[in-house]
């Protein structure tokens, strides 16, 4: 794509080049051969997602903008173009990468996944048999003509397009089957004696293989496989006009099944009628039409990636108990009442802390109240089963559920409905900003006072992701933070109006005036001769009015890095606006997740400074649309350890790319530096 020097940079395309940085995991020889294969799936997951929101979005601009603005909407179906074209330069790469050098190396380490026309006989015997006793039972082929519409395609499922034409009869019939997800993608063959190693077969191909069994006495013309991805930003109505959210979200589920068709992948084929015929009934036009230049089965090697072959793999990790909580049989009150706890996951274990200090606090006679936010608790979930028992236990438990947490709202309904039975005060979240604060608040009858513990992260409250997403969480029981963070409670319960928080940073009420309030001081330090720099780590920062600010510190001398995991919409490096300003991101073997905020406030060393965790990104949406929760972190052993990672990060030469001016990424790799989390498992 061409490449400029801009003040804000897109959005849409640095998204894109991180999920390129993703891909570059499923190239590198410096990682494990399966754990190569799991990075090229999570590239297409990206890109599904992708499409899913961004280019739904896009799509839904362009067509206001046809009624009102035909410059506007021409400007933006050339973004949109662009945009594509990128995606088909990212799919051959990674169709490379999947058929030249993951297939291969797969097969010299005896896991062979294998056409049809490379099973032995009794491979194709066993494979029929398979398919009638399993797979003929849960099919249902679709055929369409005057008697049949259409069939509704869902999203992101495999088809079969099947053109088929009657003996007695002229003309063609077009007819559909979906392949069943009751099995996965690739379905493993029965072992051969004497053959080490897996043998997979496809079940495109064993459906593909016997389908004369499906159309009896009926001539199969020609076979096209496909899928369909739909779009999220479907047309809601205002949520203030809703008398019950919850079932206004289920109600929005249940819609999205008919949402815009954004996508029809094909492998590459010859089958024009069947490819014309798809794209009439789903309303696509040929932009939107992607020709895969592999097969669409190489799109989903979960099962593969799974194997547990120890060589192909990383090392095992197993989290370590963080110290301070070392002792099993004493109270986890009594230790974060000696000092805060800082703990990041997915080194420190998750269940030895998080979950540890919500199950303690549901046990426990003098544990009086719970409240906690929740917005991805996951599909198992021991947090749940502990508000439960704290509930039935006669304490007053209250959990705010975020029903509008994109793609995880199903779920979401069903905590909310599971805990509402047992007895939970359940809170549905906000009315037009979605709560994404990862906040608990304890409150203890202590001799004749109460006390409050509270845990503070940058990551969901899901045991699964815990263990490779990379998380600060911090247990305090400062009654500065804990009495504000009771005020937030009653803002998210009781719509209080509270303002003037001097501890906690609260969007949308005043974490983006205390952000910029914090930049700015730095830039005034920086003129006066003192030390300045500010260090932040997040997701994704689009937020203009911070990217200014932040010119406007590196314009007084503010040395600024910001360790960016996803897209930044700041330049870099620009001779008389950013030179001062390094942007990183680091993509590994854990998802970086943290959110970080490091400000040297003239201090000698960073660790005297002033240092931040919590929630939110800096994303306009963050600041201004959503509750995010960000605190302070009081505790010199808790700052030294941050600053210390902190550094560790800018530091890195394995997992660290270095963003130009023009929003593309250069690596900065030294193959003789050590992972950033096998120093941190040695201790930083």
């Amino acid at each position: 794509m061409k490449k400029s020097k801009k003040v804000f940079l897109d959005k849409e395309i640095g998204w894109l080049r991180f999920n390129e940085r993703v891909l570059f995991q499923a190239s590198s020889e410096d990682v494990p051969l399966l754990e190569r294969v799991h990075f090229s799936n999570i590239f297409n997951s990206n890109l599904d997602e992708f499409f899913m929101k961004r280019v739904s979005r896009m799509l839904h601009r362009i067509e206001l903008a046809r009624t009102k603005d035909l410059k506007a909407s021409q400007e933006l179906e050339m973004e949109l173009h662009a945009l594509l074209e990128e995606v088909r330069r990212l799919n051959l790469q990674n169709a490379s990468i999947v058929e030249n050098d993951l297939i291969p190396q797969l097969k010299e380490k005896k896991v062979d996944l294998l056409s049809w026309v490379r099973l032995t006989t009794n491979e194709k015997k066993w494979c029929r048999q398979f398919f009638k006793e399993k797979v003929f039972p849960v099919l249902t082929p679709m055929a369409v003509d005057k008697g049949h519409p259409f069939p509704l395609i869902s999203n992101l499922t495999f088809s079969l397009a099947v053109e088929l034409r009657d003996p007695e009869k002229k003309g063609r019939l077009f007819a559909r089957i979906k392949i069943p997800d009751l099995f996965p993608t690739w379905i493993i063959l029965p072992k051969r004696k004497g053959s080490p190693g897996f043998r997979y077969v496809s079940m495109f191909d064993v459906v593909k293989s016997h389908l004369e069994m499906l159309f009896p006495d009926m001539e199969i013309v020609d076979v096209l496989p496909f899928q369909v991805t739909r779009g999220l930003d479907i047309k809601e109505q205002e949520e203030e006009d809703a008398e019950d959210l919850l079932e206004l979200i289920a109600e929005e589920i249940k819609l999205r099944r008919f949402a815009e068709v954004v996508r029809i992948e094909v492998p590459k084929n010859e089958s024009k009628w069947l490819l014309r015929f798809l794209k009439d009934e789903l309303g696509v036009d040929d932009s939107r039409v992607f020709e895969e230049p592999m097969p669409l089965e190489y799109k989903r090697l979960d099962s593969i990636a799974k194997l547990k072959i120890a060589k192909l793999r990383f090392s095992r990790h197993r989290p370590k108990v963080p110290k301070a909580l070392l002792k099993s049989d004493a109270s986890i009150f009594k230790a974060i009442k000696a000092a805060d706890v800082l703990v990041h996951h997915p080194v420190d274990s998750f269940t030895e802390s998080v979950e540890r200090f919500i199950s303690e606090a549901a046990d426990d006679p003098d544990v009086v109240s719970i409240k906690m936010t929740l917005y991805r608790a996951g599909s198992k979930s021991s947090i749940i089963d502990a508000l439960k028992r704290a509930s039935q236990n006669g304490k007053q438990v209250v959990c705010l559920i975020e029903l509008k947490a994109r793609l995880d709202e199903a779920r979401n309904i069903r905590w909310a409905r599971v805990l509402e039975d047992a007895g939970v005060h359940v809170v549905y979240g906000m009315l037009k900003l979605k709560t994404h604060a990862k906040v608990v608040l304890v409150v203890r009858k202590e001799r004749r006072e109460y006390k409050s513990y509270a845990h503070i992260g940058t990551g969901n409250y899901n045991p699964q992701t815990a263990g490779f997403y990379t998380d600060l969480g911090l247990f305090t029981a400062d009654s500065k933070i804990c009495a504000e963070l009771t005020e937030v409670f009653h803002y998210l319960t009781g719509r209080s109006k509270k303002k003037n928080y001097k501890h906690v940073l609260l969007s949308p009420i005043n974490m983006k005036e205390r952000f910029l309030e914090s930049i700015a001081n730095e830039a005034k330090n920086a003129q006066r001769g003192l030390e300045s720099r500010i260090i932040v780590k997040f997701n994704n920062f689009d937020d203009t009015e911070i990217i200014r600010a932040l010119y406007r510190a590196s314009a007084k001398g503010v040395k600024i890095d910001l360790i960016v995991r996803g897209f930044s919409g700041l330049s870099p490096g620009v001779p008389g606006l950013s030179e001062n300003i390094t942007v990183r991101s680091i993509i590994g073997r854990f998802l970086e997740h943290s959110r970080i905020f490091c400000f040297q406030d003239g201090k000698k060393k960073m660790e005297d400074g002033n240092v931040f965790l919590g929630s939110a990104d800096w994303m306009r949406r963050n600041l201004n649309e959503r509750v995010e929760v960000v605190v302070p972190v009081y505790s010199a052993t808790s700052k030294a350890e941050i600053a210390r990672y902190m550094e560790l990060l800018v530091s890195d030469r394995i997992q660290h790319w270095v963003m130009n001016s023009d929003g593309t990424y250069s690596r900065n790799f030294d193959k003789n530096r050590e992972h950033i989390h096998d120093l941190m498992i040695k201790g930083l």
